[in-house]
């Protein structure tokens, strides 16, 4: 048993009260205390309203990116591995900005409209993901689903860089998308992305010995009894579905995914039942702080939230291959 585990839990659970409340207490004016029977009900409305369902919202959206990007890795056997690879921000992206540009949000007859950029992000988001595994005719070779969803990712983006170019509109609600943004998280966002994490964790976690076995090598987890087509195709529709419901409510929120396995594999002990526990944990942990620094670094004005997990995420890996390359 890792003996430093339990005291590694009870650092996570420090860190993420900590961090909920100081979600709590930061705002456009920077720092201020929320809590109290004196707090002027204007104050309570926004700390209600706007701050507790941005906090929670943003840690289930780390959790959904740091478990995406541990199936990911496990799945792809590639620690460099994250959760776009199989086209789910690229689709998301591309529906966007088809929406905006053609303004079929805007049009009551459109069969789209009632979904609002959410739902189409979504939407996108799986489609992308779909037109990977058609590709890559299904799920049962591991190198041609990861060509076929760099293929997609790049016919996506170049296509919607082109819808972007024709309009000035779509421009400039995509780099709110691009850059990542969770200044509209809503309680009813807190929703969504539960649901979606209390099905995809579990099922995440059953599979756990499929991705071990599968870290060992293709033909030992064949001699092992493990039915890879099955496997791939539910680790792929974990991933998505994961993956797909972060970027509808957030954008495009860049190293968390990427980095959260990174940060908890030395306590994991090499097996993937704790690594995607703890991968969830510490992303929702990794996001809620970028999204507290976003808030308070230059209020009131606010930074995207996934510029800051890029430059935090990239200094992080440069720091790991730095290191690595003195020993």
């Amino acid at each position: 048993m890792n003996l430093r585990l339990p005291w590694l839990m009870v650092v996570l659970l420090g860190l993420t009260a900590l961090l909920a409340v100081t979600g709590l207490c930061v705002g456009s004016t920077g720092w201020e205390w929320a809590f109290g029977q004196h707090t002027e009900a204007a104050a309570r409305t926004v700390l209600w309203e706007i701050r507790a369902p941005r906090t929670l919202a943003s840690f289930l959206v780390g959790c959904l990116l740091g478990l995406s990007g541990a199936v990911a890795q496990g799945l792809f056997r590639n620690p460099l591995a994250e959760p776009y690879l199989l086209g789910t921000s690229s689709g998301a992206a591309l529906f966007i900005a088809l929406a905006l540009a053609t303004g079929s949000l805007g049009d009551a007859s459109a069969w789209w409209a009632s979904w609002g950029l959410t739902g189409v992000a979504f939407v996108g988001a799986l489609a992308g993901v779909w037109a990977t595994l058609v590709l890559a005719r299904g799920a049962t070779q591991t190198i041609r689903l990861l060509l076929c969803g760099v293929v997609v990712s790049v016919v996506s983006g170049a296509v919607t860089q082109l819808l972007m170019v024709r309009s000035a509109e779509t421009w400039r609600t995509m780099q709110a998308f691009m850059l990542g943004n969770t200044g509209l998280l809503s309680w009813s966002s807190c929703l969504v992305l539960a649901l979606t994490l209390v099905v995809a964790l579990p099922v995440g976690i059953l599979l756990s010995r499929v991705l071990d076995a599968l870290s060992l090598g293709e033909d030992v987890a064949r001699s092992l009894g493990v039915s890879l087509g099955a496997a791939r195709a539910t680790l792929v529709t974990v991933l998505a579905l994961a993956c797909g419901a972060a970027v509808a409510q957030a954008g495009l929120v860049a190293f968390v995914g990427l980095v959260a396995p990174h940060l908890v594999r030395p306590w994991s002990l090499s097996r993937h039942r704790s690594l995607l526990l703890l991968s969830s944990w510490v992303g929702g942990l990794l996001l809620l702080a970028g999204d507290v620094m976003a808030r308070w670094l230059l209020a009131p004005q606010e930074l995207p939230v996934g510029v800051l997990t890029a430059v935090l995420g990239g200094a992080y890996l440069l720091l790991q291959l730095y290191q690595q390359e003195r020993q």
